[in-house]
């Protein structure tokens, strides 16, 4: 007798075995139809899974996210399926799961086209409609290896080849294909309908630059088709707010190979860096930080006191002079600590609080760079507290309040909060961790936020809390942190007089809340698909005349908003003035302000704010309050 658990807490009996599909069709027609896979004891399995002894089961459908998941693992298989029927001598690789999708990667003689990708997608959907259903069979190691290199699949091979010997394999077959696979798998193809090819881009085998350059088949698939046109329409979306596209169109930087993952900065771009620096350096002003500037390169002995030497050396660029090795600095941290070390420090003296626009270098692998979100040189609005263990609530507290702040001045509304725990491998001593991690939530329940708990994803020396934020398009963005670290000021020897007349260490807090300058500006472009706020516009203003005999007093009227600190773009070419409003409006600064013989009579000006909105004739000082006021509100 075999006794099922369901989750509503209603058990069912069967008298022998049972497989997963048998317990859904049990429960009804319509579940059995839908079911996907099960869930036995909390492992994902097929409709095929035999359970045979007591156990908990949940039928995944999908509705469940565990049921997309099927969808996607079985339906890279769907690709490879359809790319071996069109193209027998390809190869095939491996295919995973991936955020929205999946992909699978190929050996073949030419390069795949866009024609070839619609082929494919449209042989995956014949072979979908065949409703094949999805079969699993176990072999031995080596029987497994002799099987796949008779179908000349030597990818496969090697795979299988580096499993123990002893230990047997899973293979999937639908229809004429069978593929290595650990599973589980949706029952049938029939149950893979809303896919899309995405795009062809190249990989390494085994992501090892010294092996052969495979094709990389990226694809999405979803449970339903309008959640598949809802992502597709989302892609569009981001695509015209795609910062590099944004980059190059606004004139505000490039990427160039003469320094790959290095940002070349151009004037408008230089303008809205220069605004987030200097609203942030207002915030550590206001916020009782002290700025501080350490230097780029630094002796290795450092970072092999951090221990960065031993765990970061590949990601570390490095030079020599003089014998001594050095390595520019992938983090400002040490450097801090080096600060803090100068002269005796009283706890009279904590919290402390140092920040830095520091600029950091990491080499990051070429095929992990994107535009000005992932480079090699990044600068970060670094801010590091030293403290006692009972002001680490106060600060983090304090921290939170600011950050929120600061997100909602530049657009942001939505923010996550997840509390890092302990890892298994740490240092420090349980009870001081028990009182970091409950500093780090007793804060964010004060400031009445509502987080999650992230068990074990804390760093080795301490808790964490990362802000997450997410964008108009529901995107995420891990931004700002606060870490509570109870290492490096071991290691780097940090120490302050305590009350009591003896020494102690203090606790440091690492913090940012943009994080890299550069990735966070991608982000604000994104967010505001280059429209920004007019307090960071790289052009507030845009003044353009009709015919010439208004040119002297566009020129005023240029050197009056001048005048006010604003950034005014004069353009007084011999153009008509459609021509102008349009070639204006691409570059999407707030305001246009249109200069005729009625306006000059009148000492007005006619505003049209972004949008291609009219918003009448005013006067310019009725203009002059109106943005300062949107500046000042950062609207």
């Amino acid at each position: 007798m075999v006794q099922i658990t369901l989750p509503d807490g209603s058990q069912r009996q069967f008298p022998q075995p049972v497989t997963v599909a048998e317990v859904a069709a049990s429960i009804g027609a319509g579940l059995a139809k839908a079911a996907l896979g099960g869930k036995v004891d909390g492992q994902l399995v097929d409709t095929s899974f035999t359970v045979a002894q007591d156990a908990k089961l949940s039928i995944v459908t999908a509705k469940d996210a565990d049921g997309l998941e099927l969808i996607r693992h079985s339906t890279a298989h769907l690709l490879a399926y359809a790319v071996k029927a069109l193209f027998p001598e390809a190869q095939v690789t491996i295919g995973p799961v991936i955020e929205n999708g999946f992909y699978y990667d190929f050996s073949y003689k030419r390069p795949f086209t866009p024609e070839d990708l619609q082929a494919i997608e449209k042989r995956m959907s014949e072979l979908a409609a065949k409703d094949e259903p999805v079969l699993r069979r176990v072999l031995p190691r080596d029987e497994a290896v002799a099987h796949f290199k008779a179908m000349g699949e030597h990818y496969k091979a090697e795979i299988i080849g580096s499993i123990p010997a002893d230990q047997e394999v899973s293979l999937y077959r639908e229809g004429g294909f069978e593929d290595l696979c650990r599973g589980p798998h949706v029952p049938s193809t029939g149950k893979l309908k809303h896919f899309k090819l995405m795009k062809v881009a190249g990989a390494y085998w085994r992501g090892d630059h010294r092996n052969e350059m495979l094709q990389r088949i990226y694809g999405t698939a979803w449970a339903s088709k309008e959640d598949l046109q809802q992502y597709l329409t989302l892609l569009e979306e981001a695509e015209k707010r795609d910062h590099r596209k944004l980059g190059r169109e606004l004139d505000l930087f490039h990427i160039d190979d003469h320094a790959p993952g290095l940002v070349f900065w151009h004037p408008k771009g230089w303008t809205v860096w220069q605004g987030v620096e200097q609203y942030m350096r207002r915030v550590y002003q206001d916020n009782g930080y002290q700025e501080v500037k350490g230097p780029q390169v630094i002796d290795k002995t450092l970072w092999e006191k951090t221990g960065h030497w031993d765990k970061y050396r590949e990601n570390m660029f490095t030079t020599e002079s003089e014998k001594r090795e050095y390595a520019l600095k992938p983090m400002n941290c040490p450097g801090h600590i080096l600060i803090f070390k100068q002269g005796i420090k009283s706890y009279r003296d904590l919290p402390l609080r140092y920040g830095e626009f520091g600029q950091c270098h990491r080499n990051e692998p070429s095929g992990g760079l994107h535009g000005i979100m992932r480079v090699r040189g990044f600068t970060q609005d670094d801010g590091h507290i030293f403290c006692t263990e009972d002001q680490i609530q106060p600060e983090v507290l304090a921290f939170t309040t600011l950050l929120q702040k600061v997100y909602t001045d530049f657009g942001f509304k939505h923010i996550i909060y997840k509390v890092a725990t302990r890892p298994e491998k740490r240092i420090g001593s349980d009870e001081s961790w028990d009182k970091a991690e409950q500093a780090l939530m007793d804060s964010l329940k004060a400031s009445g936020c509502d987080f999650e708990i992230a068990p074990g994803d804390g760093a080795f020396y301490g808790p964490k809390i990362e802000y997450t934020l997410k964008d108009a398009l529901g995107r995420q963005w891990q931004c700002g942190t606060i870490q509570v670290d109870f290492s490096m000021p071991e290691r780097l020897d940090a120490e302050y007089v305590g009350e009591d007349g003896n020494r102690h260490r203090p606790v440091m807090l690492h913090r940012a809340i943009v994080g890299s300058m550069e990735r966070f500006i991608g982000i604000l472009i994104e967010e505001h698909a280059g429209a920004l706020p007019t307090w960071l516009a790289p052009v507030q203003i845009a003044v353009l005349n009709i015919t010439d005999a208004q040119a002297d007093y566009c020129r005023e009227i240029a050197k009056t908003l001048t005048n006010q600190g604003l950034r005014v773009d004069l353009d007084l070419r011999n153009e008509k003035i459609t021509y102008k409003i349009r070639e204006h409006s691409l570059q999407k600064p707030p305001y246009i302000l249109v200069v005729g013989d009625k306006e000059k009579a009148a000492g007005s000006v006619a505003v049209r704010a972004r949008g291609n909105k009219d918003l009448g004739v005013m006067s310019l000082e009725a203009f002059s309050a109106q943005i300062a006021s949107d500046i000042a509100n950062k609207s």
